[in-house]
C-alpha cells in the first residue's frame, strides 16, 4: 500500500493505548522481513521525533497489538502540531487528519543517509531488489518521436525559392504561353531538378493511347488517304484544293471547280500526306454536281471507307480534312448543322451552275478545303467539302470560315464518281422546263422543252410549282436541288398552281449529261 501522506507519522493520543509505544513511519526494506522477526521495543529515553531529523534505524518499533482497534496505526497530521510547538507523544489531537500506515508489520528501518532538504520531506522509499531502478516515463508524444526516428522527413522547400516559383507562375499565366518558365529544385536529397525529369510522351503511339472515336483517331485513319491538288491551267490560271482516294487503283474524288482549269489542257499535281508528289490525269468531271475524278497510277495511299449521308443526323460530330490556304493535312472538327440545304456552287460560268442538297457543318472549311472529305467519328466519309457561306459585302480575299460550310452528300457523290470512272461523264435528272431564278414563292415555269417530261405532263409557262413529293418549294433553287436528289427515270409528284387553282401531276424524270 502507498502512503496517503509522505510525511513522518505519530500515533494519535486521542485514540492510542496509553501503554502502547508510539509507532513510527516505516519504508519498505530491500526485501520482506524474516518470518521469525519479532517487534523490538523502542529505547527508553530516546529523543522526541522531529520533522527535520529522521529517527535512527529501529526507532519506534513496537509489538503488534491484539486485533480489534486500529488506533495504534492512525495518526493526525503526520506529527506536526497545529500550534507550531514541538512534537509530543501524548499531546492533544491536532487537526484530525489521518493517514494509513504503509506496513502493518515491523516498521522498516529508514535510510540513515537521507538528509531532508526541507521540513516535512518524505523519506525515500527503497526499491525492492527484484524491481528495476526507476525509469522516467516516456513523453506523451513518444510514438511520434519514435516514428520520426524511422521515417525520413520530407524535403523542406526553401521559402524564398517557393515564393519565386509562385511569382514566375503568375507571370506565365498573365503573359501567355512562353512568357515565363520556372524550374525549381526541391531539397537536396539526390533528386534531380524538375527540368531534368523525363517528359511525358506526346503525339501518336501507345502512350497516350488514341481513343477510338476521337478526332485524333479519325485523323490518324484518314490523313494518309487525303491528298493536296495543285492545278495549272492552260490559260495560266492556278487552283489548289483537296481530294481523297476512293479505290485501290489510284482514283481520287474532288470538286469540279478545283480541276476545271485543267479541263482543256494543263497539269494536275497530287501530293500525298507522306510528301510524295505525282502527276494526275483528269478522268471525268460533272459541273452539275461539282464533282470530278482524277487518277494517279501506282499511288501509294490507302482508300477511304464510305458512310451513308442519308443516315446523318443534325448535331452529330464530324471532322473535315483538307488543305485550306495551301496548308496540307489540316484537320478541323464540328457537327452537322443542317441537312438538305440547297446550295449553288461552282465557278464555271460557261455551263450551268452546280446545285446540291448539301450537308451543312460548322467545322472550319476554307478555300483549299474544297474536294476534301467530311468524315463521321467512325472514320467514314459522308460528304465532299465544296462551299462556304461568306458575309455579304466581303470582298475577294476576305472570305473565310464563318462556321457555315457545305458538303455534297456522299450518297450522291459515289453515284456520280462511278459514272465518271465508267464513262468520263455523269448524268443528272431534269423535267424539261426552265424556271425563273428571280421569282420567290415557288418555281415559276419560264419555258417548256418540247417532248420533255414537263410538256407531256401538261405544264405551261407561268405555272408555279409549289411542292415535289409533298416537300414545299419556295424558290427556283430549291426546285432544282430537289429534282437533282433523284435519279433519271424516277417518277415524282409535282404540285403547282395555275390561275389560282392547285393541281398535281406525276412525271418521269429525264436525264441530261453534265
Amino acid at each position: 500500500m502507498t502512503s496517503d501522506d509522505a510525511e513522518p507519522t505519530v500515533p494519535n493520543p486521542a485514540t492510542a493505548d496509553p501503554s502502547a509505544a508510539t509507532p513510527t513511519t516505516s519504508e519498505p526494506s530491500a526485501g520482506p522481513p524474516p518470518a521469525s522477526a519479532s517487534p523490538q521495543p523502542s529505547p527508553v529515553g530516546s529523543s522526541p521525533l522531529s520533522g527535520l531529523t529522521p529517527p535512527p534505524l529501529g526507532a519506534g518499533a513496537m509489538p503488534l497489538r491484539t486485533p480489534g482497534s486500529d488506533a495504534a496505526y492512525r495518526q493526525t497530521n503526520g506529527g506536526r502540531p497545529t500550534n507550531g510547538g514541538p512534537l509530543t507523544n501524548g499531546g492533544p489531537p491536532t487537526n484530525g487528519r489521518s493517514t494509513t500506515q504503509r506496513s502493518f508489520g515491523q516498521p522498516e528501518p529508514q535510510d540513515p543517509r537521507f538528509k531532508p532538504l526541507y521540513p516535512g520531506q518524505a523519506w525515500p522509499t527503497e526499491q525492492p531488489q527484484y524491481r528495476p531502478t526507476y525509469v522516467p516515463p516516456p513523453p506523451a508524444d513518444w510514438h511520434v518521436q519514435q516514428a520520426r526516428s524511422y521515417t525520413a522527413e520530407p524535403p523542406k522547400v526553401n521559402r524564398i525559392v517557393a515564393i519565386a516559383g509562385l511569382i514566375a507562375l503568375i507571370i506565365g499565366v498573365i503573359a501567355g504561353a512562353g512568357a515565363a518558365t520556372a524550374v525549381v529544385a526541391l531539397g537536396n536529397r539526390g533528386s534531380a531538378p524538375i527540368a531534368d525529369q523525363p517528359n511525358p510522351p506526346v503525339g501518336t503511339g501507345t502512350d497516350p493511347k488514341i481513343r477510338t472515336g476521337s478526332v485524333s483517331a479519325v485523323a490518324a485513319t484518314l490523313l494518309p488517304s487525303v491528298v493536296q491538288l495543285k492545278v495549272d491551267g492552260s490559260d495560266n490560271s492556278e487552283a489548289t484544293g483537296s481530294g481523297f482516294v476512293i479505290d485501290n487503283v489510284g482514283h481520287i474524288l474532288t470538286n469540279n471547280h478545283v480541276v476545271a482549269a485543267a479541263a482543256n489542257g494543263g497539269s494536275i499535281q497530287v501530293s500525298t500526306n507522306g510528301n510524295k508528289t505525282a502527276t494526275a490525269r483528269l478522268v471525268g468531271r460533272s459541273p452539275a454536281y461539282d464533282l470530278a475524278v482524277v487518277q494517279v497510277v501506282g499511288l501509294d495511299a490507302p482508300s477511304v471507307q464510305f458512310g451513308q449521308s442519308d443516315q446523318a443526323v443534325v448535331g452529330q460530330d464530324v471532322v473535315a480534312i483538307g488543305s485550306p490556304l495551301g496548308l496540307a493535312g489540316t484537320v478541323t472538327s464540328g457537327i452537322i448543322s443542317a441537312k438538305n440545304r440547297p446550295v449553288t456552287t461552282g465557278d464555271d460560268t460557261g455551263q450551268a451552275s452546280s446545285y446540291i442538297s448539301a450537308l451543312q457543318t460548322d467545322a472550319a472549311i476554307n478555300p483549299g478545303n474544297s474536294g476534301g472529305p467530311l468524315v463521321d467519328m467512325n472514320a467514314r466519309v459522308i460528304g465532299v467539302n465544296s462551299a462556304i457561306a461568306t458575309v455579304p459585302g466581303s470582298g475577294e480575299g476576305q472570305s473565310g470560315s464563318i462556321g457555315l460550310g457545305f458538303a455534297i452528300p456522299i450518297d450522291q457523290a459515289r453515284r456520280t464518281a462511278q459514272q465518271l470512272i465508267a464513262n468520263g461523264k455523269a448524268s443528272y435528272p431534269v423535267i424539261g422546263a426552265s424556271v425563273d431564278m428571280s421569282f420567290e414563292g415557288g418555281g415559276r415555269v419560264s419555258a417548256v422543252t418540247a417532248n420533255s417530261p414537263a410538256a407531256r405532263a401538261g405544264l405551261r409557262v407561268g405555272d408555279v410549282i409549289t411542292a415535289i413529293n409533298n416537300e414545299p418549294v419556295d424558290s427556283a433553287e430549291v426546285l432544282i436541288v430537289a429534282i437533282r436528289t433523284h435519279q433519271p427515270g424516277e417518277s415524282v409528284l409535282l404540285a403547282y398552281e395555275r390561275g389560282g387553282r392547285s393541281r398535281t401531276v406525276n412525271l418521269k424524270l429525264a436525264q441530261q449529261i453534265g
